[in-house]
């Protein structure tokens, strides 16, 4: 009976998933704006709720430092000023984080996380924004 239950447990490990290092949601008005990106610390990531997707190195570093950073700064809100044309929610371990485009007082992981999302959303995840 033990050597069942220990079979079942072991038998459990290898469909773990990895752990989240972050929630991304980008909101606009702007044509294609609206995206969530769900980033693994196995280098995956799901866009807008589809199957995972194998990021490339350079993303994977650039992920890491985003959750790194932006953990340290959580919780945090910066508002946005006027004309902002995209707003981000990002979710961590630490708690949330919140900035526009053009929000004042930016860490430069914020700008980095504006670049990361642009380019996973159009190389990796095969949209226009």
């Amino acid at each position: 009976m033990i050597l069942l239950a220990l079979l079942a447990v072991l038998a459990g490990c290898g469909n773990r998933h990895s752990p989240d290092l972050f929630v991304l949601d980008r909101f606009g008005e702007v044509p294609g704006a609206q995206l969530r990106l769900r980033v693994y610390d196995d280098g995956q990531v799901r866009c807008n709720g589809g199957e995972r997707r194998r990021l490339p190195d350079q993303l994977v570093l650039d992920a890491r430092e985003i959750a790194r950073e932006l953990n340290e700064l959580a919780p945090r809100t910066l508002r946005p000023r006027a004309r902002s044309i995209l707003r981000y929610r990002l979710r961590l371990e630490e708690g949330t984080v919140r900035f526009a485009d053009n929000s004042r007082g930016q860490a430069p992981a914020m700008s980095l996380t504006q670049a990361f999302t642009r380019r996973v959303a159009r190389d990796v995840c095969g949209l226009r924004r």
